[in-house]
């Protein structure tokens, strides 16, 4: 960087799901470098594991739950601010579930700054009962909105097309199972009890339910994922001549898939890359409860949730936002139908005046100003006044240095246990990375979708972490 064109301000936006959360960051930082901030981008892990070695910065938290108040504690001694959305917000269980699991009283005293995704979620956090009275709440809607909208599709627009050479005319069926099939038995809702007959023990799934409520969830979920493994052989015998794709997500065992597609000719279980190219790519998705509803209706692809098992009060309640934005089956004649109609052209995606009403009430930025382009608006405004990240007492970076390394230390001694999320493994299967030069290649992409006229530059940090900025 030009020691004469000094950042207006830093930011440090860490990805814990890449597939997921990486180009709708990736756009966030562009849009900050081009406003004349620096901001930092790469795997949460490695971000957090080198959070002493950055200037302080605005800290672009993606949650707010217990596990947070660590590293939140860390960044307070090191002059950082917190500024915080959730990742979870949009698809949420009722209030009370939803504060105990994703919210702290003590974490949130640490954030300065939230950005929701919408109304539905600025009344929610409204609700909660330890909000510091301080502190802000901004209805930006989120950067991973942007990436839905009709302006910004064009950034995917190679990807859809190498999957359509690729996979010809497909179904896609996304999955969202992890609350059963996780990557490791520890992430589920619930492990077996330790000695027989004893009960089960909540899981990392759990952290934060009640066991009625996670009980609830259990079996809800459980006869959903049973039925999916039914449907997805089933509609490879009822639609001879479509591939049938199945995505699972991101922190699900993908193994019980692959062995359906084992027995079957025309299955393929891929979850590679984002989803949008895919939505754009596919003639329908299939789905229950999954945030692929929401991104398929607002893109206007059209999405069916299946809904022949389960619960219905987790259906309409937890998962009522995805399931009310689709085509709605009760069985698999249903479902068969449905999606006949849509390859045939008979039918297109879920629509009507309440559909839209009740995605504005939960997303906001689909029109106008990118979320994007908000949030850097607030942040900009705060520097502009005089507020923002400020150089703590030297004791007070020592400590916050000591500490960071501690946890650094701890973090990497469960590297080494069974089933440890930070198993290498697992992290590799969150984010496998990405190359310096295929970053700057969806940088040009933004650039040029954007309309952004001066340059920006992606410099490598350690640990597969980048800055970007202008020259």
């Amino acid at each position: 960087m030009n020691p004469m064109n000094e950042p207006k301000a830093h930011l440090i936006i860490p990805v814990e799901n890449q597939v997921r959360e990486l180009d709708a960051k990736l756009l966030l930082a562009c849009v900050a470098a081009d406003r004349g901030f620096s901001a930092v981008i790469g795997s949460r892990l490695e971000v957090d594991f080198r959070i002493a070695s950055f200037p302080e910065s605005f800290y672009l938290s993606k949650s707010m739950t217990a596990r947070s108040v660590r590293m939140f504690r860390i960044m307070e001694r090191l002059g950082h601010v917190v500024a915080a959305w959730d990742e979870e917000a949009l698809v949420h269980p009722p209030p009370d579930a939803y504060y105990s699991r994703r919210l702290s009283p003590v974490a949130i005293r640490y954030v300065s700054l939230l950005f929701s995704w919408g109304r539905d979620n600025t009344r929610l956090w409204r609700g909660y009962p330890h909000l510091p009275g301080d502190v802000p709440i901004h209805v930006t809607g989120n950067p991973r909105g942007d990436m839905l909208r009709p302006e910004m599709l064009g950034y995917f627009s190679k990807e859809a097309d190498a999957l359509r050479d690729a996979y010809g005319d497909f179904l896609l069926i996304n999955t969202n199972f992890s609350n059963v099939n996780a990557f490791y038995p520890g992430q589920n809702l619930f492990l077996p009890g330790t000695r027989p007959g004893e009960p089960e023990r909540f899981g990392r799934g759990a952290l934060g339910m009640s066991r009625a409520f996670a009980e609830g969830l259990r079996d809800h979920k459980q006869a959903v994922f049973e039925s999916f493994k039914e449907v997805i052989p089933a509609l490879e015998a009822a639609f001879p001549r479509l591939r049938i794709v199945v995505r699972p997500h991101p922190v699900e065992n993908p193994e019980v898939y692959h062995r359906i597609a084992s027995r079957c000719r025309r299955v393929a279980v891929l979850n590679r890359g984002n989803v949008v190219p895919w939505l754009m790519a596919a003639r329908a998705v299939v789905h229950n409860g999954c945030t692929t509803g929401i991104e398929a209706y607002i893109m206007g692809v059209p999405a069916v949730s299946y809904q022949a098992a389960g619960l219905r009060e987790y259906d309409n309640g937890f998962y009522r936002l995805p399931n009310a934005l689709s085509h709605q089956c009760f069985d698999f004649d249903e479902l068969a139908e449905t999606l006949k109609k849509i390859v045939s052209g008979e039918l297109g995606a879920a629509g009507g005046e309440a559909r839209r009403a009740l995605m504005d009430r939960y997303l906001a930025a689909r029109e106008g100003p990118l979320a994007c382009r908000r949030i850097v608006d607030v942040i900009e405004a705060i520097v502009d006044g005089g507020g923002g990240p400020e150089r703590t007492a030297l004791k007070n970076r020592l400590i916050g240095r000591g500490l960071a390394a501690r946890r650094r230390g701890v973090k990497w001694c469960r590297s080494f246990l069974p089933g440890s999320k930070y198993r290498p493994e697992f992290q590799r299967h969150r984010y496998p990375g990405i190359s310096l030069s295929a970053l700057r290649e969806r940088i040009s992409r933004f650039r040029e979708l954007s309309g952004m006229d001066g340059e920006i530059v992606a410099d490598p940090l350690p640990g597969g972490i980048f800055r970007i900025h202008r020259p």
